[in-house]
C-alpha cells in the first residue's frame, strides 16, 4: 500500500512541461533513423569486440568541455540498437558546447554479453573517459550520465556503482564519478521489468541480462538500481505520457522508491509524447532533457 501511495504522490508533484503538439502523430523509429545521420569526431576502442567502442563528440573551441556520458537503449540487445541511435541528440549537445562520450556495449545477444559482460562493458566504457579526457579536452570534474530506455537503466546504474558490494564481479574500487543521472523512458527496476509483460522489451530479456536464478544468490543485488539505493546522486527521469514501450509506472514507482530511501529524484512527464520523441532533438521532451543536463553541469 505504501508503494502505491508514494507513487501517487510522485505523480502529483511531477514537473509540468510544455507538451508536444497533440495534433501531430507520435514519432516512429523511421521518422528518426531515416534522417541524415551526423558523425562523431572520433571513435575509440576499449576492448576487442566490435561493440566495445565509444564515439566522442567534441564541440568547437579549446575546452575543457563539459561532458555527458550517453548510453543507448534497445532492450540491452545489440541487434535492436547500438550507439548510433543517439547520434542526433549527441550532435545537438555538441552544437551547444557540450562534449558527448557515447558508449556502446555487448548486448545479451552478443558473445560475452549478459552478466557480467553487458555491465562490465558499460563500466569500462565509462571509465575510459578518464584516459582520453586530456586528448579531447574533456572536463571530468562533473560528469552527467544520460540514457534512453534500457540505457536509462544503465545510466542510473553507472551512477550507482559505488554501492555495488565488494563480493560482486562488478565491483570496482574507483569507478568514474557521476555527478547527476538522467533517464529517458528508462527501465531502472529490473525486477519490475521482469514482472511486467506490457513493457516493450518483454520479460525474457531480463533473465538473459542478469543470469538465471540460482546462478548467484541474488541476481538483482548488483544489477537493478533499486537494490543499490540510496545512490547519493541526483536523478531525473523524463517520461512520455503516451510511451507505449515503457509504462509510465516504471518511472513513478522508481522515483517513489528513490525518494523513500532519501535520494533526490524527480519525474518529468511530457504530454503527447511517446518513446522516440525522447531522443529526437526537436521535441519538448529533449528540450527538457537538455535543460536538465545544462543545469546539472552548471552546479
Amino acid at each position: 500500500m505504501l508503494r502505491f501511495a508514494l507513487a501517487a504522490a510522485t505523480l502529483l508533484t511531477a514537473t509540468a512541461l510544455p507538451a508536444q503538439d497533440p495534433q501531430k502523430p507520435l514519432l516512429t523509429w523511421p521518422d528518426l533513423t531515416e534522417r541524415a545521420k551526423p558523425a562523431p569526431d572520433a571513435t575509440i576502442d576499449y576492448g576487442t569486440d566490435p561493440y566495445q567502442k565509444v564515439d566522442v563528440w567534441v564541440p568547437k573551441g579549446k575546452g575543457p568541455f563539459p561532458t555527458v556520458v550517453m548510453v543507448h537503449g534497445g532492450c540491452w540487445t545489440t541487434s535492436i540498437a547500438d550507439r548510433t541511435l543517439m547520434n542526433w541528440i549527441a550532435d545537438d549537445l555538441r552544437r551547444d558546447g557540450m562534449a558527448v562520450w557515447n558508449i556502446d556495449y555487448r548486448g545479451v545477444d552478443r558473445p560475452g554479453g549478459g552478466y557480467p559482460g553487458t555491465f562490465a562493458d558499460t563500466a569500462a566504457a565509462a571509465d575510459a573517459l578518464r584516459t582520453s579526457a586530456h586528448t579531447y579536452h574533456l572536463d571530468t570534474r562533473r560528469v552527467v550520465a544520460i540514457g534512453h530506455s534500457a540505457g536509462g537503466h544503465l545510466a542510473l546504474w553507472l551512477a550507482a556503482r559505488g554501492r555495488i558490494p565488494k563480493s560482486s564481479a562488478l565491483y570496482q574500487r574507483h569507478p568514474l564519478k557521476i555527478a547527476h543521472a538522467i533517464s529517458l523512458g528508462g527501465l531502472p527496476d529490473l525486477e519490475a521489468t521482469a514482472g511486467s509483460p506490457d513493457n516493450g522489451c518483454g520479460v525474457e530479456v531480463v533473465a538473459k541480462l542478469v543470469g538465471a536464478p540460482g546462478v548467484r544468490p541474488d541476481v538483482y543485488a548488483d544489477t537493478s538500481v533499486p537494490r543499490l539505493l540510496p545512490i547519493g546522486v541526483p536523478q531525473d527521469l523524463v517520461n512520455g505520457r503516451e510511451d507505449k514501450i515503457i509504462p509510465l509506472r516504471m518511472g513513478t514507482d522508481y522515483v517513489a522508491a528513490a525518494r523513500a530511501k532519501g535520494d533526490r529524484a524527480d519525474l518529468h512527464v511530457v504530454e503527447h509524447t511517446g518513446h522516440v520523441e525522447l531522443i529526437a532533438p526537436e521535441t519538448p521532451a529533449w528540450a527538457e532533457a537538455k535543460r536538465l543536463i545544462r543545469a546539472a553541469l552548471a552546479k
